[in-house]
């Protein structure tokens, strides 16, 4: 059995962007199970329900396990939830649920400007909020 450090927060919160007429808004929830994380993504995609996309991604370590999950929520493969994955992994957040509701602004941003926005909007909702490092044994 190992043990490994990571990042974590305590409290969710909000951030909002717009990019070419279309609303990002991007918001971090603690996480501590899958079930948890999962319950909050129904709870966010039923209260904005007429958005065009609430991309959700999370990385939870429960019973010594590190889960991840990605989506992209009907956007183009791999430019909404990879990019917010992969800035999880490089600031070692775990426990954490991201959640980017986009609405639609009428402008295609192509393949390019969806990854460049949902990090975008992932980066600000970051620096919105205070990590704090836990330790985790099992993982």
């Amino acid at each position: 059995m190992m043990t490994g450090q990571y990042n974590t927060v305590l409290k969710k919160q909000e951030s909002k962007l717009s990019v070419k007429k279309s609303t990002f808004i991007a918001r971090i929830f603690p996480a501590n199970t899958i079930v948890e994380a999962e319950n909050e993504i129904t709870r966010v995609q039923k209260y904005y329900h007429d958005a065009s996309h609430n991309v959700s991604v999370y990385r939870i370590i429960e019973d010594g396990k590190l889960t991840e999950k990605a989506g992209d929520d009907g956007e183009p493969s791999g430019t909404a939830g990879k990019p917010i994955l992969d800035i999880l992994r490089g600031e070692n957040l775990c426990n954490v649920l991201i959640v980017v509701t986009r609405y639609f602004g009428g402008i295609l941003l192509g393949t390019g400007g969806l990854v460049k926005a949902y990090s975008e909007a992932t980066k600000e909702v970051l620096k919105e909020v205070e990590y704090v490092l836990r330790t985790e044994t099992g993982i």
